[in-house]
């Protein structure tokens, strides 16, 4: 399996208006299907030009990319996996979770692939993969454009309440009441603190993110077993193994984000030899590409392109 622009039209359709509604459209189709590991990983690609590696967190999926696609599309070929437990991937009950082990699935994921080299676009929880797989994978990964993510020794509000809460019977149910009450869904617990403007949970993503999570009990057992898996020793392990991420690194931040505050932020950036630098990105919080997706795109392309 080697990359290739799924449709060569797409490339060219992308960088114009219609690129946003084509975006949306790649997520109606089929996607292709990598038996890895443990798992089925469901993945689409567009694009053309070099790999491209984009890595998505939870809950969501590689749809949450869509609007950074007509930017990106044109000069790179865009490869966009579901992790497992999340989006339209296929898991087993011998599928591991954990932040190590969803590394080592993309590692095998990306040689199957025979991909040579590539650059990594990721955030939340996915860009703390994305710094484990440039760990394992050195010689391959070349740049790494991270957005809002895990710190060391921090943890965002609420996380130990739902870790704790998705070990107890019927979580997942539990889940599914909370993605029903759209008052839930807009407050700090839901998806509140990812977005400035609030508006942005209905239309797209309300189909998108929250609609398959509802349409389905194996989902939202995935995003539930995804959660557990979210290993805080290895994000706190980072403080001192980011010196050995030696590749570029840049990141991108919603500067109003309440779960990864931006001045914690700043100074992890120091733990790394070559970072170059941090974009703070006003008028966003945590899902800082679907609020400002020219303002990302503009900083990830101006950084992977040098």
């Amino acid at each position: 399996m080697r990359p290739s622009t799924a449709d060569p039209g797409w490339a060219s359709a992308l960088s114009d208006e219609a690129g946003r509604e084509l975006g949306a459209e790649l997520w109606r189709r089929p996607p292709r299907f990598a038996e890895v590991r443990a798992s089925r990983i469901a993945y689409r690609i567009v694009g053309t030009g070099p790999p491209l590696l984009l890595i998505h967190g939870w809950p969501l999926s590689s749809f949450s990319f869509r609007r950074l696609l007509p930017a990106l599309a044109g000069r790179f070929t865009c490869i966009l996996p579901d992790t497992p437990g999340l989006g339209e991937t296929e898991w087993t009950d011998a599928t591991d979770f954990r932040f190590a082990a969803q590394a080592d699935t993309l590692n095998a994921f990306a040689h199957g692939l025979g991909l040579a080299s590539y650059a990594l676009l990721a955030f939340d929880t996915g860009a703390t993969i994305a710094r484990q797989l440039a760990l394992i994978d050195p010689a391959r990964v070349r740049r790494l454009v991270l957005l809002n993510t895990e710190i060391p020794h921090h943890r965002p509000p609420f996380i130990k309440f739902f870790q704790r809460g998705m070990r107890r019977p019927g979580a997942a149910l539990g889940m599914r009441v909370m993605l029903c009450s759209r008052v839930l869904r807009r407050s700090r617990m839901g998806f509140g603190g990812c977005f400035v403007d609030l508006s942005l949970l209905d239309g797209e993503f309300q189909a998108g993110v929250v609609a398959p999570l509802l349409a389905s009990p194996r989902r939202l057992e995935g995003a539930r077993r995804y959660l557990l898996g979210i290993d805080w020793d290895l994000v706190d392990g980072l403080a001192e193994r980011h010196r050995d991420l030696t590749r570029p690194v840049l990141f991108v931040w919603g500067a109003d984000d309440p779960t990864f505050p931006i001045e914690r932020a700043r100074s992890m950036t120091a733990q790394f030899p070559d970072c170059r630098g941090l974009v703070a990105i006003p008028g966003a919080r945590l899902l800082v590409h679907e609020e400002r997706p020219a303002e990302v795109a503009r900083a990830a392309l101006s950084f992977l392109e040098e």
